[in-house]
């Protein structure tokens, strides 16, 4: 009786020991490259820039009415 129970026992508590561990997934990260902005963007706030100070300058003049 003795032996049945402790064989019982050990069983009982080993059996966790073969359960297995902790599982961690790690996710890849995508990487995503960015499309370098164009040229023409970058030279459209300049422009556009240096088309509102000509019209600013040209419309401050004198104005007699």
């Amino acid at each position: 009786m003795k032996s049945i129970l402790t064989a019982t026992l050990i069983a009982a508590l080993a059996s966790p020991s073969f359960a297995g561990g902790l599982v961690v997934v790690a996710e890849e990260q995508e990487v995503v490259a960015e499309a370098p902005a164009s040229s023409v963007n970058q030279a459209l706030i300049p422009l556009l820039l240096l088309a509102v100070i000509v019209v600013v300058a040209a419309s401050s003049g004198d104005d007699e009415t």
